[in-house]
């Protein structure tokens, strides 16, 4: 009778304990209910004769910003702001073949709706009325698509069928979003005194130091299931600066301190002591000779050498399919140099290349490329992409390319024609050979004896991202010859016999590929950790776009057996006709 009534008991007990869970569940949160609701019904969406939805997706990004910028002491902005943007994904016809991959994909049409910016407000009502109009309009603009798309490869001849779409597992990761918080006033204190630096340089001509902060993340919703909150955080002091050389020609410079959040940014003193090596290496570079025509081994050292591998090699890593369009239509968007290497050598055969966006720390420090899901609602997993120098694989999204036809979790950019951009998280480069750095720099000046050259280069910091003007960036886009073009080595050296090193300027790297990159001689025993913004622009320009991926590199000292750098042949700008004025009183 005792087991009896201690079951019951346990019983009553169970029965309370889960009518005050029940009590205790938290309500379905606004925004994501008015998500699931309204795609229920956009999913019932139909014209006479014309497709209906087989794939509906909300996506939001949020993000609470403060950003604050100052020169030589001087405050020149200060911005705080809260935002949601939308997105709204509506495919028609089914996953082989729908309205994406299309050149008039995803560029609207149907009606267009008059909405006030995203509502901030968690209001039930109110988001369901946003996502109802911007579903209708979305609709509307897929079926207008898909009609024109059907128009347009009765003219073209197939060669390969592709799925448009693919199918994704559902994902459910609900992480918490933080909410911004910083000390503003000591933000914009410390910005206002970091920009004072300069005021010691008279050499340094224009600078500017710059605090950006933001939290937030992804919200999405889809048919297929899927329910993602996904965290977004990142804050970095940006130092920008400009000097002028004695026959005018400009040199620019950039520094950039990234961390997961303000609290993470590096301590004044390390700030300080940044951008007083930002400034000194401009005042030398104004002083240095003009680089002269070079053909040869190239050593890039430390940053240099992670920064190679994200713009030469990762942005190969990412395959761009022609879209379907109308006849005279030819603008396509650049294809990899690596597309169709699939199982080929493109690196020696004591390199590996892995991409973990799972992966959050390395030796101590939190690493800036992690995610755990994407912009399509997929989670990534390790990703080997070049074992023993050999080709393995790329950086997917949904949209099936050649040989691939699922996603592996690299959808981290809004992307052209309806489809989403591939982008890498944590891009880790390692040999199995490694020698010393100094070891390097000994076969460097070994083969330029033998070769009969007077020196070699050493590159130490490339202009990636580059904070170059537009101007400057047509120039290089269009002294490019084939293939994309690399951006413009800032620390140049030359090393000579007997060891000692020039600082030179104004050199351009000529026919640098990823090809090139096969050439490597030997790779350092050192890993610098670069981290950046990655936006999808050539350079990475910085500013250029409203989307980034916080992306980070960690890659060693590489030798490449054989580039070419040539002078910048360009109509230089006179020097200004009166001398600065002085900065104290």
């Amino acid at each position: 009778m005792r087991r009896l009534l201690l079951t019951a008991a346990a019983g009553l007990c169970a029965l309370g304990m889960l009518s005050t869970l029940r009590a205790q569940a938290p309500a379905p949160e606004p925004i994501f209910q008015a998500m699931r609701d309204e795609i229920g019904r956009a999913r019932k969406l139909s014209l006479p004769n014309l497709e209906a939805p087989y794939f509906v997706e909300y996506v939001i990004d949020e993000e609470e910003n403060f950003s604050v910028s100052a020169t030589l002491g001087g405050l020149l902005s200060r911005r705080k702001e809260r935002f949601r943007s939308p997105d709204v994904h509506v495919r028609v016809g089914d996953y082989k073949f729908d309205n994406g991959n299309y050149m008039g994909s995803g560029l609207g049409g149907g009606s267009r709706y008059d909405l006030a910016r995203f509502p901030l407000e968690d209001s039930y009502p109110l988001l369901r009325r946003y996502f109802w109009l911007m579903a209708d309009s979305a609709y509307k603009s897929s079926v207008e698509a898909i009609s024109r798309k059907r128009a347009a490869m009765r003219n073209m001849q197939q060669n390969e069928e592709l799925a448009d779409f693919a199918h994704a597992e559902p994902v459910k990761s609900m992480r918490p979003l933080k909410r911004l918080v910083l000390d503003e006033e000591q933000w914009a204190s410390r910005v206002r005194a970091l920009s004072a630096i300069f005021t010691q340089y008279p050499g340094v001509r224009n600078s500017d130091v710059e605090l950006n902060a933001s939290d937030g993340g992804l919200l999405l919703v889809n048919s297929e299931g899927s329910e993602v909150r996904e965290p977004e955080s990142v804050a970095f002091v940006r130092v920008r600066a400009v000097a002028q050389a004695a026959d005018g020609m400009s040199l620019r410079d950039a520094v950039t301190f990234h961390a997961v959040d303000a609290a993470h940014l590096p301590s004044e003193a390390e700030l300080r002591r940044g951008i007083g090596e930002l400034a000194d290496n401009l005042v030398a570079l104004s002083k240095a000779p003009k680089g002269e025509d070079y053909s040869g081994p190239v050593l890039f050292e430390g940053q240099a050498g992670a920064q190679v591998f994200a713009e030469v090699l990762a942005r190969n890593l990412v395959l761009s399919r022609r879209p379907v369009a109308e006849a005279g239509r030819g603008v396509w968007p650049q294809s990899s140099e690596l597309d169709g290497r699939l199982g080929a050598r493109v690196l020696p055969d004591t390199i590996d290349v892995v991409d973990d966006p799972t992966q959050k720390e390395w030796r101590g420090r939190a690493l800036f490329g992690s995610y755990a899901v994407d912009r399509e609602g997929v989670a990534p997993k390790p990703l080997r992409l070049i074992e023993k120098g050999v080709l393995k694989n790329y950086l997917l999204t949904r949209q099936p390319v050649r040989g691939f036809e699922g996603s592996n979790g690299h959808a981290r950019l809004p992307g052209s024609f309806g489809a989403g951009a591939a982008a890498t998280g944590n891009l880790f480069v390692s040999t199995s050979e490694p020698v010393t750095v100094g070891e390097l720099k000994k076969k460097l000046i070994e083969l330029c004896r033998t070769r009969n050259k007077p020196y070699g280069i050493i590159v130490r910091k490339m202009d990636f991202p580059s904070t170059a003007n537009m101007d400057e960036v047509r120039r290089l886009m269009s002294a490019q010859q084939g293939g994309r073009p690399v951006s413009q080595p800032i620390l140049v050296y030359k090393i000579y016999g007997d060891g000692h090193e020039e600082l030179v300027r104004g050199m351009r790297f000529r026919g640098f590929s990823v090809r090139s990159l096969k050439d490597i001689l030997a790779a350092g025993d050192d890993s610098a950790a670069f981290e950046y913004m990655d936006n999808g622009l050539p350079f990475a320009l910085v500013g250029g776009a409203g989307f980034t991926a916080a992306t980070c590199v960690v890659a060693p000292s590489i030798l490449i057996d054989d580039l070419e750098l040539h002078p910048v042949e360009e109509e230089l700008p006179k020097l200004p006709v009166v001398s600065a004025p002085e900065m104290t009183r």
